[in-house]
């Protein structure tokens, strides 16, 4: 990625015409090609930019001159660049991407350690328990031996009602498993799903993702 701090004046030149009149900007270059500039009064959006595929020509010398930025529709940006005041640049290499808190992995994760949150005397069996139709997300014992399959959402609806019914048919052919119960666990319960769940026999269980992390505070609860 090149970081360039420049007073500079830009005219995009395409379907239609805009001017970003002589100012001090960040000029982003990114590795994927994409070039964007960005004011300081804003969080994200830049002023202007052209996404990849495009081809930057660097016209700089002593500090000054013009980049003509061009994509393959044959639109431009040219920067005009009066005064470069840094320019630096910075292999971040690949990103492993935005993981967010609370996601199906992690209630799976976090339960399979946990499983006694569906009753005492749970115990795991597996994770990711193979079938013909995809993985069962938990395979586990409850407390009298017998076995019960967890499907697991971050949010329940019917859907995964659906997905874990056919799960059960293929596992209730197994007579070394039959009998199979069922759960559906999810951090909120869709009304539709539940009045589903509960007329095919599969028990609902809310999970309070805190809770489970271990980041709940007892004393700031009102009840």
């Amino acid at each position: 990625m090149r970081l360039v701090i420049a007073r500079c004046s830009v005219d995009y030149i395409g379907r239609l015409t805009a001017h970003l009149p002589m100012a001090t900007r960040l000029l982003l270059v990114k590795a994927d090609g994409s070039v964007s500039i960005h004011a300081d009064d804003r969080a994200y959006k830049p002023l202007n930019w052209m996404t990849p595929p495009c081809t930057l020509k660097d016209e700089l010398a002593d500090g000054s001159g013009t980049w003509t930025v061009t994509n393959k529709a044959g639109e431009q940006l040219i920067i005009t660049i009066e005064d470069v005041h840094h320019d630096h640049s910075h292999e971040l290499g690949v990103d492993p991407g935005l993981q967010k808190d609370g996601v199906e992995a992690e209630l799976q994760r976090l339960l399979a350690l946990h499983v006694e949150t569906f009753g005492a005397g749970w115990s795991l069996v597996r994770r990711e328990y193979p079938t013909a139709i995809g993985p069962v997300d938990l395979l586990c014992r409850d407390a009298s031996g017998g076995v019960v399959a967890v499907e697991i959402k971050r949010r329940g609806e019917i859907d995964g009602v659906e997905q874990l019914t056919r799960y059960l048919e293929l596992l209730n052919r197994d007579p070394l498993l039959a009998p199979v119960k069922g759960v559906f666990a999810a951090q909120e319960i869709k009304p539709q799903a539940r009045v589903l769940a509960q007329d095919r026999g599969i028990d609902c269980v809310t999970v309070d993702y805190a809770v489970l992390k271990g980041t709940d505070d007892p004393s700031a609860r009102l009840f």
